[in-house]
């Protein structure tokens, strides 16, 4: 028993390799710099006061929801509902999609009608679903507590108001950079880390057979392209139209990024589908039958094991150091 004892006590056991978390603005390998406004440059104390309001509930009409309310940082700032609620409950019309590298984006909304993030942050706040609010209020609101009015002037030497209200959280949230993935380090030959299945997945990702990067293409996996995919004959939500007011973009969307898409369920504008199987059954069937569809949907002819080679690549998009990093935790 002693001989036993000593022989399992001396085997060497295989330590997990630490996990490095970025430092905060640091640009994955591969993705570009970028672009700040010239009015909106970085800084801790923009970002400070940026995250700080992100979280705070106080950005609602009465107080009870936040921004972080339905972008979660476990979720790869995305939530697990299909239509998340706003103030008295209040149920939202699309599905909230992650923030991960909401900075690249060239105009956001999924109908992409509204054209920088600072003009973004007043949609949730005047959106009756969701904080049902007016900023001038919020501001005054904000102007009331000490501490707000301090980290104000320290960021943008001015007291809270619009200005510094959209342009804080807007800071915060350029900081949301995702691309430390299993798949980046496979691409960047930092490790194998993909598996036989994964790589298969992913050749079939990228081939002409499936299509799917013609789409979801680039380092963030979008071309942020407006396009119809398919999914109802009749569709309650107009798109794109509800901003051009074009019949031609009845039903079309901006394409999604699919980084960190394992975590980022239910899936489509309106979160109709429930996993990754769903959606690939969805884009192997063809579709259903709209005037406006994208003639890249159709029917792909993959196999069982084909499919579930894909779904494991989709999965490899995901990065353990940006939903767990604690710079983006409250």
């Amino acid at each position: 028993m002693i001989g036993i004892s000593l022989f399992v006590s001396c085997e060497k056991v295989e330590q997990a390799d630490p996990v490095l978390m970025p430092d905060l603005m640091e640009i994955p390998l591969g993705f570009p710099e970028i672009d700040f406004p010239e009015d909106n440059a970085f800084s801790m104390e923009r970002w400070e006061l940026g995250k700080r309001l992100f979280f705070d509930p106080v950005m609602s009409l009465d107080s009870s929801v936040s921004c972080a309310s339905c972008h979660l940082p476990e979720l790869a700032f995305s939530d697990k509902v299909d239509f998340s609620p706003g103030v008295d409950g209040r149920q939202g019309v699309r599905n909230a999609p992650t923030l991960a590298n909401v900075a690249y984006h060239p105009y956001f909304t999924r109908e992409g009608g509204v054209p920088t993030l600072e003009m973004q942050v007043l949609v949730p706040i005047q959106e009756h679903v969701e904080f049902d609010f007016n900023i001038v209020l919020l501001a005054e609101r904000l102007q009331e507590d000490p501490s707000y009015v301090e980290m104000s002037y320290l960021a943008y030497e001015q007291q809270p108001n619009p200005f510094v209200i959209t342009r804080a959280i807007a800071n915060f949230e350029r900081s949301l950079l995702s691309g430390a993935s299993r798949y980046d380090q496979f691409i960047n030959l930092e490790k194998p880390a993909l598996s036989e299945a994964e790589i298969r997945g992913m050749d079939l990702f990228f081939s002409n057979r499936t299509n799917c990067s013609s789409c979801h293409s680039g380092f963030n996996f979008s071309s942020y392209a407006f396009e119809n995919n398919g999914m109802y004959e009749k569709y309650l939500d107009p798109g794109r139209l509800r901003f051009t007011g074009e019949e031609n973009d009845r039903a079309l969307f901006k394409i999604p990024t699919l980084r960190n898409v394992e975590l980022t369920a239910p899936y489509m504008h309106d979160g109709s589908m429930k996993t990754l199987e769903q959606v690939v059954d969805h884009y192997n069937a063809g579709g259903e039958i709209h005037p406006n569809k994208s003639p890249k949907i159709r029917p792909l002819g993959l196999t069982q094991t084909e499919k579930s080679e894909l779904v494991q690549f989709l999965k490899s998009l995901t990065d353990e150091t940006f939903v767990n990093n604690p710079l983006f935790k409250k």
